[in-house]
């Protein structure tokens, strides 16, 4: 009987898992953490002073480098993974990889279609403090924070997928088959 180790994983498909999983992580917890505090504490504001401070939250996330390189860092990290796997013939880490990709495709479309409209018509309104109309508060407090919770789910989702994913590539590389 003899040990014959499997193929070592490298870099090539380690890396890019890690880093999906971080910026899927970091992004899962940006999100969970609107879902539990920020939305609920906005709530408790008046018309005015809510919609200021979301303009002011997405005027910060949307001039910060970090969150742009995490936000769209995910999905190519996440896509880089899942190829590298694939081409490695570690097909359980691809397709966990590329589910977490899917997962993070379905945030993205929800962000484009759902959060950021509401967000730029919240840019458009001006200061809020003198706008006559406040009704966009309840689009944020209802459409916005619902889409706000599903992408808390998906991210949350595509993370475990992608730990999976390390599991597997951590077995894989670590494993030995025995031959008798």
């Amino acid at each position: 009987m003899s040990v014959t180790p499997l193929p070592r994983s490298g870099g090539a498909t380690g890396v890019p898992l890690v880093l999906a999983c971080t910026a899927m992580g970091l992004l899962s917890g940006l999100f969970f953490a609107y879902d539990l505090s920020v939305m609920p504490g906005l709530s408790r504001l008046d018309d005015a002073a809510y919609l200021t401070a979301m303009r002011d939250f997405n005027d910060e996330i949307d001039n910060s480098g970090p969150f742009a390189i995490v936000f769209v860092g995910a999905l190519v990290a996440t896509v880089w993974a899942a190829v590298a796997a694939y081409r490695q013939e570690r097909r359980g880490a691809a397709a966990w990889a590329a589910a977490a990709g899917v997962l993070y495709l379905a945030v993205l479309v929800i962000t484009v279609s759902v959060n950021l409209p509401l967000n730029n018509e919240l840019a458009g309104l001006g200061d809020p403090a003198k706008a006559a109309d406040h009704s966009l508060v309840d689009r944020f407090e209802g459409v916005w924070s619902t889409a706000n919770i599903v992408r808390t789910v998906l991210t949350t989702a595509a993370v475990a997928c992608l730990a999976q994913a390390l599991r597997l590539h951590g077995r894989t590389g670590t494993a030995a088959v025995r031959q008798g």
